[in-house]
């Protein structure tokens, strides 16, 4: 399986911008499509997308893969998902880390995983059969958290274990590590440091609702001060990784999102130049 070269900056592809990026060039370098909303052989969505394609990489982000379910693996959804991903070859393909249904009930979130050792090899195991199907690498997101439950391993211990024994990518979320941090009082730098930065194919950032109490990951607000300064935490620790924001309701016109965008490239940029100063200042120290 070959990992194909994703680079800079892009937004997440929605039907309300289907023209935008059609009558004229935007400041993105690629675009990431909602896998499942392309799955039917024909219609508006497929024809859009095939005319957008000619102009923009993409990536495609899907939400129905079940990965840590205890249901058969649905081989007639990873067969579709294929098809999809022959026909617009995009430069990665992800999935979240998580459950979305059981005993052939969908349903329609996003259901955290315990974080155990037989976790780790069930989750693997599943995630190598997709990929043997898919004929390509998998790149896994990370997903916000609401409770916290006792467990052996911490989430990010259980993440990079995953990564590690299925041999696949990371999809690092970045709002999603600040939510789980704020509902679970953890310090989501410690989430940040022990992640294996070489895993990490991509980073998502996105706004949330804030209820004081407890965070919920909506999409549908601009991203936060402290989300940036996580963003930038991140970035400063890695290195410049090709970074996206997700906005699935309350849609902004595409300048406003190209605006808060720029704000990622700005904060990339300088925390890039700080991580490479470092890693030259490391490099000439003594032995």
């Amino acid at each position: 399986m070959t990992t194909a070269a994703l680079d800079g900056f892009g937004l997440g592809l929605r039907p309300e911008h289907y023209h935008d990026f059609l009558e004229k060039p935007q400041r993105v370098e690629w675009l990431e499509i909602l896998t499942d909303n392309y799955l039917v052989p024909g219609g508006k969505p497929l024809y859009y997308l095939d005319r957008i394609r000619e102009q923009y990489p993409v990536v495609m982000h899907g939400v129905a893969m079940n990965i840590g379910s205890c249901d058969p693996l649905d081989l007639e959804y990873l067969h579709s998902v294929k098809k999809l991903a022959d026909r617009v070859q995009p430069l990665l393909l992800s999935d979240h880390l998580c459950w979305t249904g059981v005993k052939g009930s969908r349903l329609h979130d996003l259901l955290p995983l315990p974080y155990t050792d037989e976790a780790v090899t069930h989750v693997s195991d599943r995630i190598q059969k997709i990929q043997d199907i898919l004929q390509r690498r998998l790149t896994i997101e990370n997903v916000s958290t609401y409770v916290q439950a006792r467990a052996p391993l911490e989430e990010w211990e259980f993440v990079n274990a995953i990564v590690e024994k299925a041999d696949c990518e990371l999809l690092l979320d970045v709002n999603n590590i600040y939510v789980s941090a704020r509902n679970s009082d953890f310090n989501p730098q410690r989430y940040i440091d022990a992640i294996p930065i070489h895993r990490v194919r991509q980073i998502h950032l996105a706004g949330h609702s804030d209820y004081g109490d407890h965070c919920i990951d909506t999409h549908d607000q601009p991203v936060c001060d402290e989300v940036w300064d996580l963003y930038r935490y991140t970035i400063e620790r890695s290195g410049s990784i090709p970074t996206m924001i997700e906005r699935d309701d309350n849609i902004n016109s595409l300048s406003e999102l190209i605006a808060e965008l720029d704000i990622a490239r700005e904060i990339s940029s300088k925390a890039s130049s700080f991580y490479a100063n470092r890693t030259l200042e490391h490099c000439h120290e003594p032995v």
